[in-house]
């Protein structure tokens, strides 16, 4: 198969690239030291549109999941593992850049149809897409160390190459359909090829990968092979017999992934990691709808992401009980690489010695945000700003704000009370504990506020 090698990267992106060669040499270390042959591959499995609850190794009486399931049988998993906003674009976002949605200011899927018009409509989506050349993106630092970096699947940010990949599939915006993903959106649902083809290629160079999985599954439209969905069929609504179907589907891609490592030997020395993007609660009665609580949210439907590590024969398998967030993963890949850790410091947690040692995990508690699915002001974040939230031990604070929701209000069917949940007894989120529990939310309130300072946004009601 051919690729399609394309260096067309920005001024401030070739200008951060030559500083960091810089960086490099002035620390005494040659080009050849860093591009050591021993550098582990990276797999990046991404689930689009799951439920925390929805593999069997998290206890889903129904769903078939064997081949996660074995991934977290035999590596690190997460169960408390979550992403810091609950949609698709400012989530993938985070993964690529290390930052909360409020720092790289993608903060939603695209810019308000309401406020950016005419010609306007399309300056502000290239406006969005230029944000991710003010930081140096996992690719980008992976490729210093000689990776080959390839993507598939979900991508908003323009072209593969602004990302930083040395291959991909998604031609992006403004090309015709370039919105999230374009030609890549057609991986998984119509075979892998594209990326067994850059396995392979990458094997016979003799170079280490990384590999940007992110399927548009489970997503909507959920259009199952009729042998998966046959097992779910007559057993529960036809909606959600789709998307659990759906998520057996994806189940399988990744599985065939794995078989492919295993075929060419690598399994070993590849890194594994597993993670959604966000949650998504099958509507019963709405076909390729979600119900409430779930994505847009910051509920546990919303934000709540198992999240596994897998390297035979470095991490042993671990079934742990700290919080991790998403944000953690930019830099435990950076440290498994041996890579650089970017000029601007990152918020996440490299989690590779705790799991290597078998040590906690040096965290509190762990923070998010979420905004509106259309971005208000590419400038200022707080207007499109609906909640921020905290979790510290079994203890989750949840405050809701004024921002302006746009066309998808009937998302945020929520109560716009602080709320306050003990997610050790109540994981599901039925009891509100704010009113009995001020110390608490005081507590929890004050450390929201130290992490993420507010200018403009006010609290409701």
């Amino acid at each position: 198969m051919k690729f399609v090698r394309l260096e067309t990267f920005s001024c401030i992106r070739m200008l951060r690239r030559c500083l960091a060669l810089f960086v490099v040499l002035l620390c005494g270390v040659t080009v050849d030291d860093a591009r050591g042959a021993d550098k582990p591959n990276i797999l990046f499995l991404l689930s689009d549109d799951q439920a925390w609850t929805d593999y069997s190794f998290m206890g889903h009486e129904m769903i078939q999941t064997p081949h996660i399931d074995a991934l977290a049988k035999d590596g690190v998993l997460f169960r408390r593992g979550y992403v810091p906003t609950p949609l698709c674009r400012p989530s993938l976002m985070s993964l690529a850049t290390g930052h909360y949605a409020s720092t790289h200011g993608v903060t939603g899927n695209d810019p308000s149809r309401k406020h950016y018009t005419g010609p306007a409509k399309n300056e502000a989506r290239a406006a969005l897409i230029a944000k991710i050349d003010a930081f140096d993106t996992l690719p980008e630092l992976l490729v210093e160390q000689g990776y080959v970096c390839h993507q598939s699947g979900k991508w908003w940010e323009g072209n593969f190459s602004r990302g930083g990949f040395t291959h991909g599939m998604t031609r992006g915006f403004p090309e015709p359909g370039g919105r999230h993903g374009d030609d890549g959106l057609k991986i998984g649902r119509k075979g892998l090829a594209a990326c067994t083809d850059f396995i392979d290629m990458a094997v016979e160079e003799e170079k280490p990968f990384y590999m940007w999985y992110a399927p548009f599954m489970p997503h909507a439209p959920h259009t199952p092979p009729k042998a998966y969905l046959a097992k779910y069929e007559g057993r529960v609504p036809l909606p959600v017999a789709k998307y659990y179907a759906m998520c057996e589907w994806f189940d399988a891609t990744c599985g065939e992934l794995l078989a492919h490592l295993d075929a060419k030997g690598i399994r070993e020395n590849t890194l594994v990691v597993y993670v959604g993007d966000n949650g998504w609660i099958q509507h019963p009665e709405h076909a390729n709808r979600y119900d409430k609580r779930s994505k847009q949210t910051c509920y546990e439907g919303g934000i709540r992401q198992p999240t596994i590590y897998s390297w035979p024969g470095t991490l042993a398998a671990q079934d742990r009980a700290e919080l991790v967030s998403s944000i953690d993963i930019f830099p435990t890949i950076l440290a498994a690489a041996g890579a650089r850790q970017p000029a601007r410091p990152v918020p996440g947690l490299n989690l590779l010695d705790a799991m290597k040692m078998k040590t906690p995990v040096a965290r509190e508690a762990i923070f998010g945000e979420s905004f509106a699915h259309d971005i208000v002001d590419l400038g200022d974040p707080e207007k499109s700003l609906v909640y921020r939230w905290c979790i510290k031990g079994r203890w989750k604070l949840l405050l809701s704000y004024d921002g302006e929701l746009g066309p998808y209000k009937s998302s945020h069917d929520y109560d716009k009370l602080p709320q306050l949940f003990d997610l050790v007894v109540d994981p599901h989120e039925k009891n509100n504990l704010a009113a009995d529990k001020p110390d608490v939310v005081a507590e929890l309130a004050s450390q929201i506020d130290a992490w993420y300072p507010l200018k403009t946004a006010k609290l409701l009601p």
